[in-house]
């Protein structure tokens, strides 16, 4: 159920006998407005608020413009590239890691794909943890200061192997 990832802490619980990730976050969805929770937006502090709203605004408008400039480097229409982004929704999430003491011992996060068009991720600082799988072994992607990482996620990835596979 989405209403049940939304907030403060850990997510995906399943049960008390399973290991959780070493860290927790927040996470809300952002766009369209009307899927916000009430009870989540107005309690950010008014600044930060203020703050989050154009942020989410401008990352809006690159994820269209990356969009469209994928499709047409993929020689599809834009419009059904930007069909699948389900008409701009969007969520935020943002996670903090607590300093681990055995680091080799837990994940940050489980391993997991994006089930979503795109996904842009900000690292903050320059701690290492993103991992991509690559040749069947985990290889971390080294943090660049001020720099986005784009993941293309499941729906993205499906829809080019269908595309493709129709030509």
């Amino acid at each position: 159920q989405l209403e049940d990832i939304e907030g403060f802490g850990q997510f995906f619980i399943t049960s008390e006998e399973q290991k959780l990730d070493w860290g927790y976050g927040f996470t809300m969805f952002t766009l369209p407005t009307h899927l916000r929770k009430p009870h989540l937006f107005p309690k950010l502090p008014l600044p930060f608020r203020d703050d989050l709203e154009v942020y989410l605004t401008r990352l809006k408008n690159l994820t269209l413009k990356i969009l469209d400039l994928m499709a047409k480097a993929l020689r599809m229409d834009p419009n059904d590239m930007i069909e699948l982004s389900e008409n701009g929704m969007q969520s935020l999430r943002m996670n903090y890691y607590p300093h681990c003491p055995q680091p080799e011992q837990v994940p940050g996060f489980k391993p997991h794909s994006d089930g979503s068009v795109l996904t842009i991720l900000l690292q903050i600082n320059e701690m290492d943890g993103l991992q991509i799988k690559k040749d069947g072994k985990w290889v971390a992607v080294k943090p660049l200061p001020d720099a986005f990482i784009f993941n293309i996620g499941d729906v993205l990835e499906v829809t080019l192997v269908i595309f493709y596979s129709l030509l």
